[in-house]
């Protein structure tokens, strides 16, 4: 194993759990798998093993609940944390916080969480949330504003235009403090905004550097604006093999066997959604198989039938770690990744390109959680400002 070279900083890497099933072909039953329980938990473990920081679950209607899946796979690992969603338009602030502070208490603090507003074509309205592009991230601050603020053990009194809260508190604290780290991967103004107000890692698809480049320095600019600062994150598919060839080679076929008409359906699809970021995605190719490779090895054939994500990283071990380093260089400490089938792409780059990466150590440090509020007074409905009364009472009494 060669030595990584002088460079950057540690790097978090974390994988992706396909949870709407696994493909080895894009556009072919061949090769399909069912993400089950048994395949989903081999990929945690091999993750797990393999020094992965985390992993990404997926969320919306066309794949399983994030937090179901999660919860059923973390007794099974010992360091990987899980980056799950928060869907402020989906669920109320306090129910939300509850969830996260168990999961994150029985895990002993390996839960990251991805902040997600907005969704694929008709996902929003099949949730019931018919608010508008900006109307959903002004919903969304009023949400992280409550939830932060439970989260930190404050008891909240909050009146918003979509959210209510009187006498809000959490009775069991998370065990990171104050809370798990929030991602947020906004790419319109008003999602940076709320990212740079109330999260702590911005994340980017994987566009160009120039471009990567261009986001990185707008979220500082309103980072800085509030006095805070950013960490910065990016999503890549990869596809590795021993050689540059090879792997050109390997994303050829993943592609080879998608239809034109399915294409141009996706295509369709992706132009009248309202995510910034997916059109930002669709216009690095516009659906061309001949315009893929948008940058050295960067090539966007996933997008031509995938939603979000939409590029990867293509070479051998040497030439995709030089590509990361280029992202490092820009800011970049978080890399989300995901390949076809991700199980053995997962190998692939554990062993082949993270030797070449500075690769931050993925051990979670298991912490105990924190008592609840209530001093372990199990189910009591009192509160501690009940206690105190009542300790007053029998003062009062006994003077």
């Amino acid at each position: 194993m060669t030595s990584p070279e002088p460079g950057p900083g540690p790097l978090q890497f974390l994988w992706f759990f396909p949870t709407s099933g696994d493909v080895r072909f894009f556009g072919s039953a061949e090769g399909q798998r069912k993400s089950d329980n048994r395949y989903l938990r081999v990929m945690a473990q091999a993750l797990d093993s393999l020094g992965y920081y985390g992993a990404l679950l997926p969320t919306g209607s066309f794949c399983e609940d994030a937090w179901i899946v999660a919860s059923s796979l973390v007794t099974h690992t010992e360091r990987l944390r899980y980056l799950v969603a928060l869907r402020p338009g989906s669920i109320v602030p306090a129910e939300s916080a509850r969830q996260a502070s168990a999961f994150d208490r029985l895990s002993g603090g390996r839960l990251l969480l991805n902040v997600v507003t907005g969704g694929v074509a008709g996902d929003m309205h099949g949730d019931g949330n018919f608010l508008g592009h900006d109307e959903r991230y002004q919903q969304t601050r009023e949400f992280l504003h409550v939830w932060r603020a439970m989260m930190r053990g404050e008891k909240v009194d909050f009146d918003g235009k979509y959210f209510r809260s009187k006498d809000g508190r959490m009775i069991f604290p998370p065990v990171q403090d104050p809370y798990p780290p929030l991602y947020f991967g906004g790419a319109s103004p008003a999602g940076r905004e709320v990212a740079v107000e109330h999260c702590d890692v911005y994340l980017t698809w994987g566009e160009p550097p120039a471009q990567v480049a261009e986001s990185i320095a707008d979220v500082k600019a309103r980072a800085a604006a509030r006095g805070r600062t950013m960490r910065f994150g990016i999503r890549l598919h990869f596809i590795v093999r021993d050689t540059d060839e090879q792997a050109w080679a390997a994303a050829n076929a993943l592609i080879d066997k998608i239809p034109d008409d399915m294409i141009a359906a996706a295509q369709a699809k992706f132009k009248v959604a309202d995510s910034v970021g997916q059109r930002r995605m669709q216009a690095l190719h516009g659906g061309d198989r001949n315009k893929l490779e948008i940058s050295p090895n960067l090539w966007a054939g996933v997008g031509l039938v995938r939603s979000g994500s939409a590029t990867a990283l293509v070479g051998s071990p040497a030439t995709v770690a030089e590509r990361i380093k280029e992202y490092q260089s820009l800011g970049i400490d978080t890399v989300i990744g995901s390949g076809y089938p991700h199980l053995e792409e997962a190998y692939r780059v554990a062993e082949g390109v993270f030797p070449h990466l500075n690769i931050a150590p993925s051990g979670a440090t298991r912490v105990e959680a924190k008592p609840s509020v209530l001093g372990g007074r199990g189910m009591a409905v009192l509160t501690p400002e009940d206690h105190a009364r009542v300790q007053q009472g029998k003062q009062q009494a006994a003077g």
